[in-house]
């Protein structure tokens, strides 16, 4: 499996990127016809996605130089992006206005710490599987280091917590994959002793997840018409 990943990961990752780009139109597209916040959220996380993978995904191309300038950009996106999956949450709901505001207010709260977190974050280079990329480095904070446990595992758990409520009460799976997805294959690097590996695995649990929030965006959508 390790050979496998390790040969088709850099090609893959690009076909990531298109999915992506795929996805976050039919997102945006669904906001704009059905005034569905799920798919508007959805797709401006889609965005910060898209703009995750393309940067690791042109690593082995920039100059050493051009890599510690945009790496930056990517961590930042993550912090600032990551934390959208509460209001998605919310939505999915059907929160009042009171309890948005507070779901909004906790969002806003994590997104500063997650934009806070990426910039104390110290990056070297690391190559692996034709890949060059930036990734945390020794002498990242503990508390930089919690925040980021928070936006990687922190959001997916409630995810599968809510999706499981929808299904009961919507009767769709979809925001319940959304989550168990990205949480499986965020889990599967370690579990298969790929720790190395994870920035590429992850990414099919990114490309699943959105694609289920805008299934159930969709499926959402359709029930309020």
């Amino acid at each position: 499996m390790r050979d496998f990943l390790i040969k088709i990961c850099p090609i893959a990752i690009w076909c990531i990127v298109v999915g992506e780009i795929v996805i976050a139109a039919l997102l945006f597209g669904l906001s704009a016809r059905k005034h569905s916040k799920i798919a508007r959220w959805a797709g401006i996380l889609t965005l910060g996605l898209i703009l995750d993978a393309a940067i690791i995904g042109l690593g082995s191309l920039l100059t050493p130089e051009a890599l510690q300038t945009v790496s930056p950009v990517r961590f930042i996106a993550h912090g600032l992006l990551i934390p959208l999956l509460f209001p998605i949450m919310g939505y999915s709901l059907n929160f009042k206005k009171f309890l948005m505001f507070i779901v909004w207010s906790f969002t806003l709260a994590l997104m500063a710490l997650g934009v806070l977190q990426a910039l104390k974050t110290p990056l070297v280079p690391e190559t692996i599987a034709n890949v060059t990329r930036m990734k945390a480095g020794e002498g990242t904070p503990e508390w930089a280091d919690a925040i980021s446990r928070v936006l990687s595992f922190g959001t997916v758990i409630p995810m599968m917590i809510v999706g499981v409520i929808v299904w009961i009460k919507e009767k769709t799976p979809h925001l319940f994959l959304a989550g168990f997805l990205m949480f499986a294959f965020s889990a599967l690097g370690p579990a298969t002793g790929n720790t190395d590996l994870i920035f590429f695995i992850s990414m099919f649990g990114e490309i699943l997840m959105v694609l289920f929030l805008y299934l159930y965006a969709r499926a959402k959508a359709k029930r309020r018409a």
